[in-house]
């Protein structure tokens, strides 16, 4: 459902996208869909609406802590090593 509680609709999936350029991107790739993929395409947008309108909330509580003196990432692990290794293999890989 969409952040109002309602289901999700091509208008609030739009909406919560929040820039016109992924909104366009979605409206492309519904509109051009095959009937049998609709569901499918649909599905990918929605999560990727969902995901956003999640990290935008986490987004604000984060700020709100700050506000109030808290540091809200103080119980996060440290990944950076992780992900530079990542990121190092995939250079890695694209290289050879």
């Amino acid at each position: 459902m969409s952040s109002t509680g309602q289901p999700w609709t091509i208008e609030t999936i739009c909406e919560a996208l929040g820039n016109p350029t992924l909104s366009k991107r979605f409206l492309g790739e519904i509109n051009k869909a095959p009937a049998h993929q609709l569901l499918t395409v649909f599905a990918k947008w929605e999560r990727i609406a969902k995901d956003l309108v999640a990290a935008v909330e986490r987004g604000h509580e984060i700020a709100a802590a700050e506000a109030r003196g808290e540091n809200p990432t103080a119980d996060w692990p440290d990944i950076t090593d992780r992900v530079l290794e990542e990121a190092e293999r995939i250079r890695s890989r694209n290289a050879a």
